[in-house]
């Protein structure tokens, strides 16, 4: 299963350089990010090639980290890509609780990720459909 890890952060200069300068000191990539700001917090979503070992070092440095069990699906870069996948996921009651997307290879490919209460349902859906859902070293290899 693929992870990401998120972080709670302080809303205040200096929280990226924190968080990246522990991943940078280990070797960890990040291969994708995402920042919500809910005010004075927010929520760092990070797809690193080795999230358990940098949601464990991030802790150590007192770093509020867990990791997350999410869904990756390759979608085709086109009108209508993501639209099919969130037909599915409708007709199967099955509700995205968090999600975020990056383009792999312009026109051709990209990746969404997600967040659901029922990862291996999702999972059966999309293959059933014919979709490619990615393992974790296919998606930290990206």
């Amino acid at each position: 299963m693929p992870y990401q890890v998120s972080v709670f952060a302080e809303n205040k200069p200096g929280k990226i350089e924190r968080i990246t300068s522990v991943l940078n000191e280990n070797e960890i990539n990040i291969r994708a990010i995402t920042i919500a700001d809910s005010g004075d917090y927010g929520i760092i979503k990070l797809l690193l090639d080795r999230p358990e070992e940098g949601c464990d070092l991030l802790k150590e440095k007192g770093i509020a980290a867990t990791l997350k069990e999410i869904v990756a699906v390759k979608i085709e870069d086109k009108p209508g890509g993501l639209y099919h996948i969130a037909s599915l996921l409708r007709e199967n009651n099955i509700n995205v609780d968090d999600a975020y997307g990056f383009m792999v290879k312009s026109h051709e490919e990209s990746v969404f990720v997600f967040q659901v209460d029922n990862i291996q349902g999702a999972e059966k859906i999309l293959k059933d459909a014919g979709f490619t859902t990615l393992r974790d070293k296919e998606l930290y290899l990206l």
